[in-house]
């Protein structure tokens, strides 16, 4: 955990505990933003400190936390939401560091790679077929940073945004491919949202695939979220990411395939 919240009948206070990534800067000018340009769709920053250890106090919003499966009135709300959020001019906002991400998913699979099994095999694979370049943001929006579905209040009309600590300038396409790839979707059907949402479609694969691996280095043995999983979650995923690298977007040329493991 990165914070830990302090709630109140109208407020919520995060203590952060960890800010290696400069969490408590970019939320709370994510949410300063935001809070101009799109009321009523975030926290509203109250107060904040940074010493002796960071906090940001804000506005406590109504509603309960989505969870899956997702439903369709669910998914309307959520598409008007992120419409809302990327309407949103990100120039004022630290870029996310879209090649840390990259370099660090790059050395967790170059460590799986030497696993024996379906594990080994997806790390390998997508070491051999590795997305194409994802650092140059074609299409700036307000990256949230973090789509567990948690994060998403729903009041029953309308949906509003919480936990900006890893918010920052992003690539829409990379934002849509987070949030489809993330562990608490998968039993929800993402398509209108993909309908709606129109983006590249070899770019988008390039990044689901992308955090296809990232949440494998994240869930595998030896992982920090290994221990949160129950048994054969690494291995399902894994699975995920081969499909995905099978997988081809219209018109895109096929990639080598590596050799089974």
């Amino acid at each position: 955990m990165t914070h830990n919240v302090e709630l109140t009948d109208t407020t919520a206070t995060k203590h952060y505990t960890s800010w290696s990534r400069q969490e408590p800067a970019r939320e709370l000018a994510a949410l300063t933003l935001l809070t101009k340009a799109t009321p009523d769709l975030t926290p509203t920053p109250l107060a904040s400190a940074d010493a002796p250890t960071p906090w940001l106090r804000m506005t406590r919003l109504q509603g309960h936390p989505l969870t899956p499966p997702v439903t369709p009135a669910e998914l309307t709300a959520l598409g008007d939401a992120l419409e809302k959020l990327w309407s949103t001019t990100s120039e004022p906002l630290d870029p996310i560091d879209l090649p840390a991400l990259v370099d660090r998913t790059r050395k967790g699979l170059t460590t799986l790679r030497t696993r024996a099994g379906v594990i080994g095999q997806a790390a390998t694979t997508w070491l051999t077929n590795q997305p194409q370049d994802l650092t140059d943001v074609q299409d700036p929006v307000v990256a949230h940073g973090d789509p567990n579905l948690s994060n998403y209040l729903w009041d029953g009309t309308t949906i509003r945004i919480i936990d900006f600590e890893d918010a920052g300038r992003g690539d829409r396409t990379v934002e849509l491919a987070n949030l489809v790839e993330h562990l608490s979707w998968r039993t929800t059907d993402p398509t209108p949202l993909l309908q709606r949402f129109q983006t590249p479609p070899e770019r988008f694969q390039a990044a689901r695939l992308l955090w296809a691996g990232f949440w494998l280095t994240l869930i595998a043995p030896g992982g920090p979220s290994a221990h949160r999983n129950p048994p054969g979650t690494a291995e399902a995923q894994a699975h995920r990411l081969l499909r995905l690298a099978a997988e081809q977007p219209p018109g895109a040329p096929h990639p080598p395939r590596c050799p089974a493991r």
